[in-house]
Formats: C-alpha cells, sequence, structure tokens
C-alpha cells in the first residue's frame, strides 16, 4: 500500500462524513506529507514521536509556493489532518491506540483582521453600481457567508417570501438558516429576476449568481468584483471577502446582538470561535 493510497482511502472517509471539498482535498495531502516525510506507510507503527518529528520539521519547512515558511495556521492544518486520520484509523479498527490523543500543540496566533466600519461599509454600498455589486456585498456582509458558501450558493437556497437563506453545505458540513432584512431580501430578488436572468448561455441553472460569461461565480470572480467595488470607493486598506463577513459580526455585536446569536449566525461550532469577534470589539473601544 502506498501513501498516495492511504490518503485516497482517508479522502473517501471525509467525502463520507461530508467535509467539504476544500478540506477532502487537503487533508488527505497533509498526511501524505506525513507519511512521505517519514518515508513509511506502516501505519500501525506510528508513535508519538513520529508526530512530534513531523511537527518540529514543519516549523522549518520553506513555503512551496513563495518566499519564507508555513505559517501557524497552515502548521495547524496538519496537525487538524493527522487528529482526523487517527481518529478514522482506530474507528476503523486499523490501529489499536491513537497516538496523537495524549499530545498538545501551540494554538496558532489568530490574525485579528480589523473590521470596516459602518460608513465604510455604507460608502461600498452606495459605490455599487448595478444589482449584482449590490447582492455580493449582502451576500458576504449583510448576511455573513464564507467564500465556499457563496460559491455554492443556488437559487432555490434563497426563500424570498420568508426573508431566508439557507446555508446547505458549511464548514464542516453544517447547515444553518440566515434571517434576511426586507432590503436584503428585496435587493438580491432585484439581481435575481433582473441582472441574472438577462444572462445568455448560462452554464449552471442552479447557480445563484454568475460572472459575465455565463458561470457560477468562483472565489476569484467574487475577489475581483470586490476589488472593484473598493477602488469606486477609493479604500485604498487589504479588505477580503472574509472582512465583510467580519464586520457584519463585529456590528452586531455593537448593535447588541447576543454572542450566541452572532456564533449562530456565523455557522461556528464552538463559542470560542466566536468570541474572536468580542476582542476586535474591545480593541476598537480602547483605540476610541
Amino acid at each position: 500500500m502506498t501513501s498516495e493510497t492511504i490518503s485516497n482511502n482517508f479522502r473517501i472517509y471525509l467525502t463520507q462524513l461530508g467535509y467539504g471539498k476544500g478540506s477532502v482535498y487537503m487533508l488527505p495531502e497533509c498526511i501524505k506529507d506525513f507519511l512521505d516525510y517519514h518515508h513509511t506507510t506502516d501505519i500501525s507503527n506510528l508513535k508519538p514521536p513520529h508526530i512530534q518529528s513531523f511537527y518540529e520539521w514543519l516549523q522549518i519547512r520553506s513555503h512551496k509556493r513563495k518566499q519564507g515558511g508555513l505559517s501557524e495556521i497552515y502548521i495547524n492544518h496538519h496537525i487538524y489532518a493527522l487528529k482526523m486520520f487517527f481518529t478514522w484509523l482506530e474507528q476503523t479498527g486499523q490501529i489499536k491506540y491513537n497516538p496523537i490523543s495524549v499530545m498538545k500543540f501551540k494554538r496558532p496566533q489568530a490574525n485579528i483582521r480589523e473590521p470596516l466600519s459602518k460608513e465604510e461599509i455604507t460608502c461600498l454600498f452606495e459605490n455599487s453600481t448595478n444589482t449584482k455589486e449590490t447582492a455580493l456585498l449582502h451576500l458576504f456582509y449583510s448576511c455573513g457567508l464564507r467564500r465556499s458558501e457563496a460559491e455554492k450558493l443556488n437559487t432555490t437556497d434563497i426563500h424570498f417570501k420568508q426573508n431566508l437563506l439557507y446555508v446547505r453545505e458549511g464548514k464542516g458540513a453544517k447547515r444553518r438558516v440566515i434571517p434576511m432584512t426586507a432590503r436584503v431580501t428585496k435587493e438580491l430578488e432585484d439581481y435575481y429576476k433582473n441582472e441574472r436572468n438577462q444572462l445568455k448561455n448560462i452554464k449552471d441553472e442552479e447557480a445563484f449568481m454568475f460572472n459575465r460569461i455565463g458561470q457560477r461565480m468562483s472565489g476569484n470572480s467574487y475577489n475581483k468584483a470586490l476589488k472593484n467595488i473598493l477602488a469606486k470607493a477609493a479604500i485604498t486598506k487589504e479588505i477580503s471577502l472574509h472582512h465583510l463577513r467580519h464586520s457584519i459580526a463585529t456590528h452586531l455585536l455593537e448593535s447588541g446582538a447576543s454572542i450566541e446569536y452572532v456564533k449562530d449566525f456565523l455557522g461556528h461550532s464552538h463559542l470560542e470561535a466566536t468570541q474572536i469577534y468580542t476582542k476586535v470589539y474591545q480593541h476598537q473601544l480602547r483605540k476610541l
């Protein structure tokens, strides 16, 4: 059995659990890196020292696509992959003892994004020159979608009469329902009824949002569209799609929403993931 075969079997397991395409691709690749580093496919003989030496190597490994080393977040992805991998081996009886279960690792330093102010968000909406740009801002800001969630969004996921947007496959295969205001619903419906339905040569009828040649919007397409809006709004600081999601979370807390509500709105599995936004809010108050 090769490391490729083992990682592919692990990929099948993740797919069966309902993990997203990104995780189904990346996590098995991390496992293949681990097995290739040790030049072994003897999974029954893997011990904590094997994991520790791989972890230490990741600290000094150079990045394959750019200068410098690996980020703490990227290293943490490898550790998460190993935890999932050994859990799978234990559950399927391929190992009797889970070697990573007794190990502890440094938590990665969170990359705190500075949210946009409410004035900057208003400026973005004012500089949206068509219904598509307005709809994009609503998906990522008003509805707080992740990039992967917007990519997968279908027309049947938006219930205009009920003012609800359904995320069918969020991070970790979680589903959630997002309430929309009357304005958000109307402006998403404006895009759907007008600009979207005027497109010719549509390649994927199910998709909610398309690029100019009728293909489902990809993450890169969303990024380019956001950059166009930022340029028109004369906002020069580095802003990503995730900044919009980050901003709505912070603004909800500022408006008095409970952290539990924000957790459910964003689709976080654990409250700890949402608490980063309370820290940002407190940081803003200190600056003021």
